[in-house]
Formats: structure tokens, C-alpha cells, sequence
């Protein structure tokens, strides 16, 4: 995300222009689920006009909005989607221009405003780097934020590697790759559980302390965890890269719905940012020129990588592999992210 420094002028400029564009979705919605319809064309005919005069919008934004409107409500069709008054607004190419990288160009209710970029990112002054797409404006903690879509050249790949270094993605152990290292999950977890601790007792006792409290350490979990990811994420992409292999994931995509646990556990699965973590290694392997590939994680943790039998009694406990035909024991996290690698150098590109 791109950081904005508006004067407090064109900050009142924008706050009136999120609440107007919100405030209309928020129209449009209302729309939608009375005809319980999701075809923006057919809630653009209806209140187009009106969304222009009611809200002081310009032709794009009055659009903007029915479509925010229409996407939320196509989501869950059994309720009427509400957008929060300062809520994400979406910029395409008509409203919104750069003028260079560190202005831009924002159509507002009283007309346009250039505002200077503080934060540019990483990769905005990357050779070749070109922003793509629509930008959402997002307004956080008193500060104004462009989350925009930046396509950065990926280097040319030397073709198939000869060796694949597969990773084993988990709750316990975040990440262990199949040369055996592990990266342990048990202080993401302590920092979630304690957290949680401190929720629940801030939240009891209800105190403007304690809402202050509340609200300076939000996300800060979120970041912690993100930090967490990266990392790992950077680490992984290094070895392989050092090694010249590709590195190999288990697609775990749908695992919350497949999985069952106990009452205890829960909280620990939907905290889970697997996703997160595959996200980061994806882009990170492009811009380093390691290929990827997406293996299907059935049986990885049961079958032995010395004899290929497969068999539930080969996992007597979470961290123990005990094979129960050639006898082979070790890491459970280890033999299933050996598994992995072997599976990608057999199956067929599929990077995410």
C-alpha cells in the first residue's frame, strides 16, 4: 500500500468523498436486495440518475458504487449488504492518475485534488515496474493509504530443475521443508493464545482505559504473524534459489472444510494464515525466478518415503513417522515434506 500525505484540507476532501461514494453503495444495495437482483446494468437503470443528485457524484463514481453494491451482494444473497461509512473506495484509470510515482490524481465531490505519495513502496521504483488495474483508497488509524496492483518483471527461469525442494505447511510447525529444517509455529500460537487472554479481560472490564488499550493493540497480532510469514516465506525462496531446486506446496485450498477438531483447536485452525504464507512464497519465487508447484497433499503424511507404503498406522502420534513395513522412523513433518518434493518433480506446472 502507497501511504498519501493530504493536507488537512484535501483530507476533509476525501473523508466527504468516502462517505458520499459509501453512503450510495450503500443505496444501490438496498436496491439489489429488494429485486433481488446482482446484474449491475439492471440497478444502474433504476438509480443511476438518482445516486448522481442525492450523493453530488461524479458518472464513475454514481458506477463504482452500484458495482461495490452489486459484488457484496452477490456474495451472500441472503442479506442486505451495508458498507461502513468510511469504508474502501474504489479508483479506476477514469478517476484516478499519477503524476509521476509520487503524486497523484484523485477525483473527489468538490473536484480534483493531486496529493503527494510518502510511502512508495518497495517496488514502485523497480526497473519495469508498471501499476496495473483499479487502486482502493483506504482510510486507517487517521491516515490515508492506495492499495494498488504493481507488476514487476519476473527474471527469465533456466528451465526444469533437476531437484525439488518440497514443504510441509502446518499449525504446530509452520513450515518443514524436505532437507529437514523446521520453522516452529509455537510462538505464533503463544502470542495468539496471550492475546487472547487479554481480550477477553479488556473487554469484561469495559473502561475507556481499557477500550483505549483495545484499540492501540489492534492488528498488532496481524503484523506480528505477517512478519512471521515473510520471513519464512524469504528464507524458503533463498535456499532454493542457493540450491537452484523449485520449490513444491501442498495445496491445502478448502482444508477448513475438510478437517475436524476438537472445541479446543479451533480457535488454532481458522487462525491458520497457510494462505498467507503460500501467497508470500509465490510472489516471492517469480520475482526470484524459482519455479512453483502445487502437489495434492492426499496421504503425504502416511505414505513412507523409503518404501512408498502407505498406511494411517504409519502416523502413531502428530510428530512421530513410524513405518509399519520396512520398519523406517523419523519426523512425521520431514517425511511428508519429502513426499511433496517428490510428487512435483512428477506432476504437471501448477503454480498459483
Amino acid at each position: 500500500m502507497l501511504k498519501l500525505a493530504p493536507s488537512a484540507q484535501q483530507a476533509e476532501s476525501l473523508l466527504a468523498t468516502m462517505r458520499a461514494c459509501n453512503a450510495a453503495a450503500n443505496r444501490a444495495a438496498e436496491v439489489a436486495f429488494a429485486l433481488r437482483t446482482a446484474n449491475k446494468m439492471t440497478v444502474q437503470k433504476l438509480i443511476y440518475t438518482d445516486l448522481r443528485h442525492q450523493f453530488g457524484l461524479s458518472a464513475q463514481m454514481a458506477i463504482r458504487a452500484i458495482a461495490k453494491a452489486c459484488e457484496a451482494y452477490k456474495r451472500n444473497k441472503t442479506i442486505k449488504p451495508m458498507v461502513r461509512e468510511l469504508g474502501a473506495v474504489a479508483y479506476d484509470q477514469r478517476i484516478l492518475s499519477w503524476k509521476g510515482r509520487d503524486q497523484v490524481s484523485l477525483l473527489t465531490t468538490g473536484g480534483r485534488i493531486i496529493i503527494p505519495v510518502v510511502y512508495q513502496g518497495r517496488w514502485s521504483a523497480t526497473a519495469g515496474a508498471t501499476m496495473r488495474g483499479q487502486a482502493d483508497l483506504i482510510y486507517r488509524d487517521g491516515a490515508f493509504y492506495l492499495a494498488v496492483v504493481i507488476e514487476v518483471p519476473e527474471p527469465p527461469r533456466e528451465g526444469a530443475p533437476s531437484e525439488w525442494l518440497g514443504v510441509d505447511l502446518g499449525i504446530v510447525n509452520l513450515a518443514t521443508d524436505s532437507s529437514g529444517e523446521v520453522h516452529c509455529g509455537k510462538g505464533v500460537r503463544a502470542v495468539r493464545r496471550r492475546n487472547a487472554r487479554l481480550r477477553a479481560r479488556l473487554q469484561t472490564k469495559r473502561t475507556k482505559s481499557a477500550k483505549r488499550l483495545l484499540r492501540k493493540r489492534r492488528r498488532k497480532e496481524t503484523r506480528f504473524a505477517r512478519d512471521v510469514n515473510h520471513r519464512i516465506s524469504k528464507h524458503l525462496v533463498g535456499k532454493a534459489q542457493d540450491t537452484r531446486s523449485g520449490i513444491a506446496l501442498e495445496d491445502l485450498e478448502g482444508i477448513r472444510d475438510r478437517v475436524t477438531v476438537t472445541k479446543a483447536q479451533r480457535a488454532d485452525l481458522h487462525s491458520w494464515s497457510f494462505r498467507q504464507l503460500r501467497t508470500f512464497i509465490t510472489y516471492k519465487a517469480a520475482l526470484a525466478g524459482v519455479p512453483l508447484r502445487l502437489v495434492d497433499p492426499r496421504n503425504t503424511s502416511r505414505t513412507c518415503h523409503r518404501c512408498g507404503h502407505c498406511d494411517k498406522r504409519n502416523r502413531p502420534t502428530r510428530d512421530d513417522f513410524s513405518c509399519v513395513r520396512c520398519g523406517f522412523a523419523g519426523p512425521a513433518d520431514h517425511n511428508a515434506a519429502i513426499n511433496i518434493g517428490r510428487r512435483a518433480a512428477v506432476s504437471q506446472p501448477y503454480a498459483a
